[in-house]
């Protein structure tokens, strides 16, 4: 009888410990841009790559424009490095190809915030999501290929 009770408690424990793991899986996987950058949850992109994989772009952001330290781009995996050099809030988004609103965490100045995706043959345009600064000239567009 003894051995008998211990299994619906093994059994409950083994239900737990998984269920913990999927949670702990799940949240990994849900791109919140916290930390090191990525997505914010909810803006998923089938271009978006591994955090950190890729050839690196430095995006430097001021008030109002965007300043990329390269200008020639093959198709590849790029990891963006938005960095805030301005006084307000700006964030660094990406469409294109396989790209579709993929983007950074809201930084303040003086923060980064990296962006990694997988670019195609095609034109993109890389700019600041925040309210009204694309339309104030934090836009660029890049033709890879």
């Amino acid at each position: 009888m003894a051995l008998s009770a211990h299994r619906p408690r093994t059994a409950l424990r083994t239900t737990a410990v998984a269920f913990s793991a999927a949670l702990v899986l799940a949240a990994c996987s849900s791109g919140s841009g916290n930390g090191g950058g990525g997505q914010p949850a909810g803006s998923a992109s089938s271009g978006a790559g591994k955090a950190g994989s890729g050839t690196r772009v430095t995006v430097t952001e001021t008030e109002y424009a965007l300043k990329l330290s390269r200008s020639s781009f093959t198709p590849g995996t790029y990891t963006f490095v938005s960095d805030n050099a301005g006084r307000t809030t700006h964030a660094l988004s990406i469409d294109g190809p396989g790209v579709e609103d993929a983007r950074t965490r809201n930084i303040q100045g003086g923060q980064e915030a990296t962006l990694t995706v997988t670019l195609k043959k095609g034109e993109y345009d890389l700019y600041c999501p925040v309210d009204g600064h694309k339309q104030l000239g934090m836009e660029e567009h890049i033709q890879v290929g």
